[in-house]
């Protein structure tokens, strides 16, 4: 089912997106950069039916969507000083800070680990959409894995329609590069991938 979403409509939307969240069923929607894949990070099950429809190995850990800085602290054992800094700078936008997990964080999503990625997305749909269910989203792309990244509903139909339950249209996403990913486990900051935020911002 592809659900197309508008201001008069959105409520009606973003209900239908929770009752599938949780039920442990897999939406498609938009991110800051590209479509991603949102299921509920505590239902091993749905996490299980993601990785299923990506055909992603289980050695790769699934990064976390939330609707405010404040939930960092379900997820994580402890937030450095370096951590706190970037987060003020650059949340909402395309930065995923890789923590130490909480105890008791699946390990399908840490992928055995012991430390998980978080980002609040600038998006203003997505953040919308993470407020109404009061609750982080994986988010990881919507793509099978190893191909395109997808950044309409309508790619993302073609691409993995047939797999998730409900395919939230929220237009053309930016695209252009992938989050920015930098590890803050340690008081020494560890670029993991540099994406939407260029190096020499960081450094700043």
């Amino acid at each position: 089912m592809a659900l197309r979403i508008c201001k008069a409509d959105a409520a009606q939307a973003f209900s239908c997106c929770k009752d599938v969240v949780m039920s442990g069923g897999v939406i498609a929607y938009p991110t800051d950069t590209f479509y991603g894949l949102g299921a509920d990070p505590h239902n091993p099950a749905a996490v299980k039916k993601l990785f299923e429809i990506k055909g992603r190995h289980a050695d790769q850990p699934i990064l976390l969507l939330l609707p405010d800085p404040i939930s960092v602290r379900d997820w994580v054992a402890e937030i450095t000083p370096q951590a706190e800094k970037l987060m003020k700078r650059f949340w909402p936008g395309p930065l995923t800070l890789v923590f130490m997990a909480k105890e008791g964080v699946t390990s399908a999503l840490t992928a055995g680990r012991g430390t998980i990625g978080l980002r609040v997305p600038g998006n203003a749909l997505t953040l919308q959409l993470l407020t109404y269910l009061g609750s982080a989203l994986t988010g990881t792309s919507a793509n099978i894995s190893g191909e395109r990244n997808l950044e309409t509903a309508e790619e993302t139909v073609a691409a993995v329609g047939s797999m998730v339950d409900l395919v939230l249209d929220g237009g053309r996403t930016a695209g252009g590069r992938p989050s920015t990913v930098v590890d803050v486990t340690s008081e020494y900051l560890k670029i993991i991938r540099v994406g939407a935020i260029p190096f020499e911002a960081l450094q700043e």
